[in-house]
């Protein structure tokens, strides 16, 4: 395995002062330059993992290493300039609602490189929407206009806008027809081939789109690993649960 961008060992969260636990002795290593799948039903922790790597949720215990720094060690300005590494492709895009395509993607460059001046962040703007798939004939209009394919672009163009070493998406086809999933899918893989030093993590139930676009897998079960791997090692596991699902025709060809 190549280095790992994410190593987190024996994480363990509950909300509850330890009656019962989301995420127990969690052992999780993503290797720097893949494109990896978290999958499991609802429930399972995804979506708190995802959270403890973006440094918003302190584990109850174990220890978390992004980019070789240990978060929990950050002070509140060293985990600001942290996040600043990591690009966000949320579930519904969570566009501002009363602000352009363009104010969308300008808005972190505001935030956070303020030296490039005015001039500068919305040329970095407009390229990043370019690359993105987006028609300049759309910068000008609210998120309220758009289709949702279009707002997938925009929030994916608002996450790279201050070029992160780790994109991270949490369940980007929920909600979409299977044109659209296909669509976003394929921009994920777009994306992550024209960013070949960055690390991509996708959160998904989608197994299928797990199977086809995914390098590197991570199943979760009761908010452990049930299993770390590649497409044929899902396809050859003796697992109970994941033979259930490929039984079940979450893999087609």
């Amino acid at each position: 395995m190549k280095t790992p961008v994410v190593h987190i060992k024996n994480l363990c969260k509950s909300f509850d002062k330890g009656k019962e636990f989301v995420l127990k002795d969690l052992n999780l290593s993503i290797p720097k330059g893949s494109l990896t799948v978290l999958i499991g039903y609802s429930g399972t922790g995804k979506s708190v993992l995802l959270k403890h790597i973006l440094g918003l949720l302190r584990p109850s215990s174990g220890t978390i290493e992004v980019l070789g720094k240990d978060l929990w060690s950050m002070t509140n300005k060293e985990l600001l300039k942290y996040r600043c590494q990591l690009g966000v492709l949320f579930q519904y895009a969570a566009l501002f609602d009363d602000m352009t395509v363009l104010e969308n993607v300008c808005f972190p460059l505001k935030e956070h490189r303020r030296e490039e001046g005015k001039s500068a962040i919305i040329d970095i703007a407009m390229n990043k929407l370019r690359v993105s798939g987006m028609e300049e004939k759309h910068f000008a209009k609210l998120p309220g206009e758009l289709s949702g394919g279009m707002r997938k672009r925009v929030g994916l163009a608002r996450a790279l806008a201050l070029d992160p070493e780790i994109i991270l998406y949490d369940e980007p086809t929920t909600g979409l027809d299977p044109i659209l999933t296909e669509m976003v899918d394929n921009l994920i893989v777009e994306t992550h081939q024209r960013h070949k030093e960055s690390t991509s993590v996708i959160v998904s139930h989608d197994l299928f789109a797990a199977f086809r676009i995914g390098k590197h897998i991570v199943m979760l079960d009761k908010g452990k690993i049930l299993l770390s791997g590649t497409v044929d090692d899902f396809l050859n596991s003796d697992l109970e649960l994941v033979k259930k699902f490929v039984d079940k025709g979450f893999y087609k060809k």
